[in-house]
């Protein structure tokens, strides 16, 4: 693929900037569109089984709007079919509007010719008639997700409904106890968008250009990496997707900008908040380490004595920077830090001011600190904790 010439240079903390307010950390958040709003605008949100202080979808917004109830949280997402579940970055929330162009995924799974779990003859066609008598229902009811204790060992029916899924035949209208409720498509996605099927070079121009304002500025690589499409599928439509070529002070690599972002300087009061590991300002390691010179990884699937930052350690964004880390835990209504990262003493009141909001939200009454990384900053964290809590 040629480069076009860049239309804009952009040094490394005007990037880190444009990034920051595309993900709803930089100015003022639309808090009248609240958690819907935050879902547009960022086009998809991560779901993960994950759960210490919440789950990460909820987490996101929290993040960005501050203590929104949990249970507003999940209205918004699954009343008046405002969004589906599907598979994007991962599985994920996504607006509902945007499922025309997910139309090329579908297509892709219906010709798929391995699957790793056998679907029984005619379980398929006895769910879907199932759904259309009594549905919405939960894989248990509809016979019953597994067939022993292993989680891999699905039953045929948890197979054939999560086949359709991947097919579009059938979605997720809501999550009930973590389990996926499904119904039919016909009922759940509105007729407008259900029978919009758009060819596969329209779906990809469109989440490309959804990943780049999204991101505000990008890579080839962050580009692909949103939706997880193929850098080659990019690479057909990222021409003509809206997106414009820029440089951007040590990248080394192409990039691409949302024009919008370009505009006006991002400016605004910065968030300061925990960030759960599959929030989409740093769900891509490369790119956090880019633009935030800040290495991170999700340790829940690493042997405990292997880990460095703890089972679920989240960064600490304060400043447009990260500044830290904490391994979260509750204990009754205290919340636990079991594991802190500090990036020197200067973080100590953003961490502190972050464990207290986060407290507050999920109704714990005190924050508690085990371990600091640096022991010599566990008394100072200690004492600004108290003054917030005070």
């Amino acid at each position: 693929m040629t480069t076009p010439r860049p239309t804009a240079e952009l040094s490394a903390a005007e990037a880190r900037r444009i990034a920051l307010r595309a993900q709803g950390f930089l100015g003022a958040p639309d808090r009248r569109s609240g958690v819907r709003g935050i879902l547009r605008h960022l086009g998809a949100i991560q779901l993960d089984t994950i759960s210490v202080l919440a789950r990460s979808h909820e987490l996101v917004p929290y993040a960005r709007l501050g203590a929104v109830g949990r249970e507003t949280v999940e209205n918004a997402y699954w009343k008046d079919t405002h969004a589906f579940e599907y598979w994007s970055h991962a599985a994920c929330i996504l607006p509902i509007e945007e499922w025309p162009h997910f139309a090329f995924r579908r297509r892709a799974y219906r010709n798929r010719p391995h699957w790793n779990h056998d679907l029984p003859d005619g379980v398929y066609d006895q769910v879907i008639e199932q759904l259309r008598s009594e549905g919405p229902l939960t894989a248990t009811e509809l016979g019953g997700a597994k067939k022993t204790n292993d989680w891999w060992d699905w039953s045929g029916s948890k197979v054939a409904v999560e086949r359709a899924l991947m097919y579009g035949e059938v979605v997720c209208v809501e999550r009930r106890g973590w389990k996926r409720v499904y119904d039919l498509a016909e009922r759940a996605v509105p007729d407008t968008l259900l029978h919009d099927e758009l060819d596969d070079t329209e779906c990809v121009r469109r989440l490309v250009r959804l990943a780049g304002q999204s991101l505000g500025v990008g890579t080839r690589a962050d580009i692909a990496d949103y939706h997880r499409l193929k850098g080659e599928q990019v690479d057909a439509v990222i021409a003509d997707s809206g997106l414009v070529p820029v440089t951007v002070e040590g990248w080394g690599k192409p990039a691409w900008a949302d024009p919008v972002a370009l505009e006006t300087p991002p400016r605004g009061r910065h968030r300061t908040t925990l960030l759960s590991p599959f929030d989409s300002l740093i769900w891509e390691r490369a790119r956090t380490e880019r633009i935030f010179g800040f290495t991170h990884r999700l340790e829940a699937y690493v042997p405990k004595q292997k880990r460095v930052h703890g089972y679920f350690a989240m960064p600490v964004l304060a400043g447009g920077r990260l500044v830290g880390r904490v391994d979260p835990a509750r204990e009754g209504r205290t919340l636990v830090a079991k594991q802190v990262t500090l990036d020197g003493l200067k973080a100590v009141p953003a961490v502190a001011q972050a464990l207290t909001e986060a407290a507050t939200w999920v109704d714990c009454t005190d924050v508690r600190v085990e371990r600091v990384d640096a022991p010599h900053l566990h008394e100072p964290l200690v004492k600004e904790l108290a003054r917030t809590t005070a």
